[in-house]
């Protein structure tokens, strides 16, 4: 069975509409000429986006390699790519106050986009550095070139730049397609959310489409704050 067209119909619409996972109403940054740390440096120089990500989130903790926070992927960034345009977008749980994520990393960027819609910034940028952030995987569904130094689900398949230590089970090359019907069709469970049903991933893409997406209510909002209050007092019960 020809499953092409089911691989193509998630990627097409994510690549469409997200999600802007943290950020509903981010707004699209035009990138202006930049502060670079000794002159000004070019906005239409090679420009490298690093998402900044939560750096005692269960993704650092297990999926990071020896780049574990934020400054030093910054770091890294710069050493491999000195005179690129380094943009910085900060983990929006960081912006807010309710994560930690490295107060000092911002100063190691040329530019840094607070508040911004990180989808529209991959239409307007040349490569992509992470950790482990699915930021990564959405450069992928818009053919970004993306530089990896953890072990993100997307890394070792052939499809990414990866400095750091992959699995040797990580040999299979899938193809970005193959990823796409790994990850978005054949693992998950969709619930219709019209409906509260089970539903095959056609459908959530259809509603996506349309907007047909019901709004959170204010119960679903509230667990939402508390969840971000408790995630940032973690080191109560991780013991740091």
């Amino acid at each position: 069975m020809d499953r092409t067209p089911r691989r193509s119909a998630p990627r097409s619409t994510q690549a469409r509409t997200g999600p802007d996972r943290g950020n509903p109403a981010g707004r699209a940054e035009q990138i202006q000429p930049c502060r670079h740390r000794r002159s000004w440096c070019p906005a239409q120089g090679r420009r490298i986006l690093v998402p900044g990500q939560v750096e005692d989130d269960a993704s650092i903790r297990t999926g990071a390699d020896a780049v574990r926070t934020n400054a030093d992927l910054l770091r890294a960034a710069r050493a491999a790519h000195p005179e690129a345009v380094i943009l910085y977008k900060p983990h929006p749980d960081v912006e807010a106050g309710l994560r930690t994520g490295g107060d000092t990393a911002a100063a190691l960027a040329d530019h840094v986009l607070t508040r911004a819609d990180p989808i529209a910034l991959l239409g307007q940028v040349d490569e992509v550095w992470t950790m482990t952030s699915l930021l990564g995987f959405e450069a992928l569904l818009r053919e970004v070139p993306v530089t990896t130094l953890g072990v993100p689900f997307y890394a070792g398949w052939g499809l990414t730049r990866d400095l750091g230590d992959v699995p040797p089970r990580r040999r299979a090359e899938p193809g970005l397609e193959g990823l796409v019907h790994a990850t978005l069709i054949d693992y998950p469970r969709y619930l219709d959310p019209v409906t509260g049903m089970p539903c095959p991933v056609e459908v959530v893409v259809a509603r996506l489409a349309s907007g047909n997406v019901p709004t959170p209510g204010l119960g679903n909002r509230a667990l939402s704050k508390l969840q971000g209050l408790l995630a940032s007092q973690s080191h109560l019960w991780r013991g740091r």
